[in-house]
């Protein structure tokens, strides 16, 4: 641990990499997520940080929920042609047709998952690994239990969710606990982990 956050607690090392990124890190980084729109909003981002970097992404974020109408669910869905160039036009984004075309694909995949599954979350959360699988905070860039869910969403038509994105997925949305131990939020999300319930 080599990052000590403005209040002179220890933190995530990557937490000190750029503006935001204590903020992201601290309220939103590993907290478990169990709604539909934000798990599929970061399925999309996580996609669109592959081969670049998440300052890159975050910093983008707001343009990227403006392009995908909040990534609602149905909309981004019904997404066309003309919406695929209207975002190859906009230099607020990660201007990348492939990327773009499989977060609309996804949506589609994605009311699929819920029509069949009842929500995004509860197939999501079946995928939730043994923390045994887990040996160290940050030792990994993905998992058996990463691999699997990859090749599960792949199987349904999903695009981008290779293990590695996955695995980021997981980490970001609190499926995995992977802060630091003497990060000083590494509690905090045990604790929100533990009052969490999965959805079913």
């Amino acid at each position: 641990m080599t990052f000590l956050g403005p209040d002179g607690a220890p933190r995530c090392d990557w937490a000190g990499g750029a503006p935001g990124f204590v903020e992201y890190h601290d309220g939103e980084w590993g907290f478990p997520v169990s709604d539909d729109v934000r798990l599929f909003e970061k399925f999309c981002l996580e996609g669109f940080q592959s081969g670049l970097s998440w300052r890159t992404i975050l910093d983008k974020r707001e343009n990227f929920r403006a392009a995908f109408a909040g990534f609602d669910l149905e909309t981004v869905a019904a997404f066309d042609e003309s919406d695929v160039l209207r975002m190859l036009a906009d230099a607020g984004i990660v201007r990348h047709r492939g990327k773009i075309e499989a977060a609309i694909n996804n949506a589609g995949r994605a009311l699929d998952l819920i029509e069949s599954e009842g929500s995004l979350a509860a197939f999501v959360w079946r995928h939730e690994p043994d923390p045994a699988e887990i040996p160290e905070p940050q030792s990994l860039t993905t998992s058996p239990t990463a691999t699997a869910l990859s090749k599960d969403l792949k199987r349904r038509g999903w695009k981008f969710v290779g293990p590695t994105t996955v695995f980021s997925f997981m980490q970001a949305m609190g499926l995995v606990n992977d802060h630091a131990h003497d990060c000083v939020i590494r509690a905090r999300v045990a604790d929100a982990r533990a009052a969490f319930t999965p959805p079913a």
